[in-house]
């Protein structure tokens, strides 16, 4: 396949339902752990034509909606600081903290940049060398190799103005987490294709034999989607747990050799508090001794921060899969995107978001006959 609609073809889409349909022989439960498959499978109800044995389940893959409440607090009182240019994607100015957004901080005079690369930041700073240049490094692995080169940049061109405020977090930890929890049903993943992208495969296997889960790296179009339903349905069946590679035209074993030298001279691995999730062992990144001058919550010490979550906000529960957007009381009526009570529900990649944007409004999905696959 060459272009993006051949990934989207209703006949071939209809096979594959086909073959996972005459596969399945018992109750499968599978987690994506990425929002934009999250996003493509509601979208094109994906999950409503499976056969009735096969449920997917959202997990914690939208890097906006796990970044956690007192980073957003810190980030919040860095913007609103007078010499400071604070720079974000735009995803995150919604992102509720304890009592504002970075959207009311901008709106009350703050200097708040939406920028499309970390690399715009930095030229930001070299321009203003009179101002502090913050920019907000969220993200997996897939964002990470460009907010390590920024300040790889920014200290070799000697800019003492220029700070990330760094909230990374790391998938295989979170596999571990979600596989060790009591309340799991899980028993395959759906990999992110675009971390595999970046950091290959290398610590999944380990992973797969310890839980004994088939790992099937995945695409974000529909066809990808149902390939890598099919194939871990199919490592299901026959007792398999391996680690599969169904996005071999982007994801190579050993990823981006690159990309990952350049982690690694930046950053190291550091515990990290994931948004209505908790503490998780080894999940994050934090800028290595050697560039910890360039580590906004220290320069602005902002590290004794303590927030709790609105108990209403269910999101938590979203986020472990323990729940759909449907099961919260708060969804589409006091949390909507206008008036969001987490980040699932503001975020682009959130799951609430992906419910309330396709109308999917409630259960149980229509029956598959009279569905139309992939439109």
């Amino acid at each position: 396949m060459k272009y993006l609609d051949e990934f989207n073809d209703p006949k071939l889409a209809r096979r594959l339902l086909d073959e996972i349909r005459a596969t399945a022989t018992r109750p499968w439960a599978l987690m994506e752990v990425c929002g934009g498959q999250t996003h493509s499978i509601i979208r094109h109800g994906i999950d409503q034509l499976l056969p009735d044995e096969i449920e997917l389940i959202h997990g914690p893959g939208c890097p906006v909606c796990v970044t956690p409440l007192e980073c957003i607090d810190k980030a919040l009182e860095i913007a609103a600081r007078p010499d400071v240019i604070f720079c974000s994607f735009g995803d995150m100015l919604r992102v509720p903290g304890t009592d504002r957004d970075l959207f009311r901080v901008k709106g009350e005079g703050g200097d708040l940049r939406v920028v499309y690369s970390p690399l715009d930041a930095l030229q930001l700073a070299r321009r203003h060398p009179d101002k502090q240049v913050v920019f907000f490094a969220i993200g997996f692995e897939t964002t990470a190799p460009a907010n390590a080169m920024a300040v790889h940049q920014a200290k070799r061109l000697g800019l003492a103005n220029f700070t990330l405020l760094v909230s990374h977090v790391r998938v295989p930890p979170a596999i571990e987490a979600i596989m060790t929890a009591p309340a799991c049903r899980v028993q395959g993943f759906l990999a992110a294709g675009h971390v595999c992208s970046v950091m290959g495969m290398a610590e999944y296997p380990e992973l797969a034999e310890r839980h004994r889960v088939p790992v099937v790296v995945t695409g974000f179009e529909p066809l990808d989607i149902l390939e890598g339903i099919r194939r871990t349905v199919r490592q299901l069946e026959r007792g398999e747990h391996r680690v599969e590679n169904a996005y071999a035209r982007a994801v190579r074993a050993d990823g981006n050799p690159a990309a990952i030298r350049m982690i690694e001279e930046v950053f190291e691995v550091t515990d990290r508090n994931w948004r209505g999730i908790g503490r998780i062992p080894g999940s994050g990144w934090r800028l290595s001794e050697a560039y910890r001058a360039f580590d906004a919550e220290h320069r602005f010490d902002v590290t004794g921060i303590r927030t709790e979550e609105p108990a209403e906000c269910r999101a938590g529960e979203v986020l472990q899969g323990l729940i759909k957007p449907t099961d919260c009381a708060a969804f589409g009526t006091t949390c909507t995107p206008r008036t969001p009570l987490g980040a699932t529900m503001v975020s682009s990649e959130g799951a609430c978001a992906a419910y309330y944007l396709y109308r999917r409004m409630s259960e149980p999905a229509l029956p598959h006959e009279e569905m139309n696959p992939v439109g």
